[in-house]
């Protein structure tokens, strides 16, 4: 990032506070949710908040708040990126540095479940809420749901969900449920990625608050994808992962997954921010090119 935009955000968050909901004000928004191939093409960045910080081999990866902003504003600057997911600290940067003008943005929830903490199941509404989301202007709000059957702290994530849920849909804001059936191993949070778990969660996110008509799922490719999809009507988009040296086999993933009728496009962070080869404006204009197939 130049030297003088980093100077501008520092300026901004210590002389002038009231400039970041001045500059949601002014941000151009999107005409629509998708871009010009059809798909939602979302960069995801709200790992921090949650004390994720890691990308491949790299534990703090996403410590260097500068860098991640470099990395982004390049993944935004890209042909068919229409949109970005982030918590408030990293969405409001973007939107001192001008990277948000024509994009979508998914306000990130619930990051109180941190990773690695005995309490990483009870996932707190600890970032934005639906108010916040319709006043800034923004399109939608995302949640984490965890489903963990040996863990009671479940119970109070699927009832927050479900009440962010209802009061997204009030204001005719986009709900993003990223649900996932997970069990304790060694201490730590395992998430079940077979099509049965992938199923199962995705059939409580679709069920949950007043009504679905809002309601997007945010799902990983998993075996089996066309019966996994086929477990409910709502539009899903493809999350990434973790960033892996079998770069190619994700994409052939998401290639085939993209092709089925609900699936509508890509929400994906650190496999494009953070990819084996360093070189980010490759990785995500070769992630569009998938949206571009799929278009044709």
């Amino acid at each position: 990032m130049r030297a003088e935009r980093y100077r501008a955000l520092l300026e901004a968050r210590t002389r002038r506070p009231e400039s970041i909901a001045e500059a949601a004000v002014r941000r151009a928004r999107p005409a629509s949710l998708f871009n010009e191939h059809g798909k939602l093409m979302v960069i995801a960045a709200d790992h921090p908040a949650r004390g994720a910080l890691r990308a491949g081999p790299r534990a703090l990866a996403m410590a260097d708040r500068v860098e991640l902003l470099d990395r982004l504003c390049l993944a935004l600057s890209r042909p068919g990126v229409n949109g970005v997911l982030g918590t408030p600290d990293v969405v409001e940067d973007l939107l001192v540095l001008g990277a948000l003008d024509g994009k979508v943005v998914i306000g990130s929830m619930n990051r109180g479940g941190l990773a690695g903490t005995v309490f990483e199941i009870d996932d707190r509404f600890t970032g934005y809420d639906a108010g916040t989301l319709a006043a800034a202007g923004f399109e939608g709000g995302k949640m984490l749901l965890r489903i963990d059957p040996d863990d009671p702290a479940t119970v109070a994530t699927v009832e927050a969900c479900a009440h962010a849920v209802s009061a997204l849909a009030e204001r005719r804001l986009m709900a993003m449920v990223e649900p996932f059936v997970a069990h304790r191993a060694d201490g730590r949070v395992r998430i079940d990625l077979s099509p049965e778990a992938t199923i199962r969660a995705m059939t409580v996110a679709a069920g949950l608050g007043g009504t679905s008509a809002y309601t997007w799922l945010k799902v990983p490719v998993v075996d089996d994808m066309e019966r996994v999809m086929a477990a409910t009507t709502l539009p899903a988009l493809l999350l990434g992962g973790e960033v892996g040296a079998e770069q190619d086999a994700a994409f052939e993933g998401w290639r085939k997954a993209l092709a089925l009728p609900t699936v509508q496009g890509l929400v994906i962070g650190r496999s494009l921010l953070y990819p084996p080869d360093d070189d980010v404006a490759a990785a995500v204009d070769a992630a569009v090119g998938l949206l571009r197939e799929g278009s044709g």
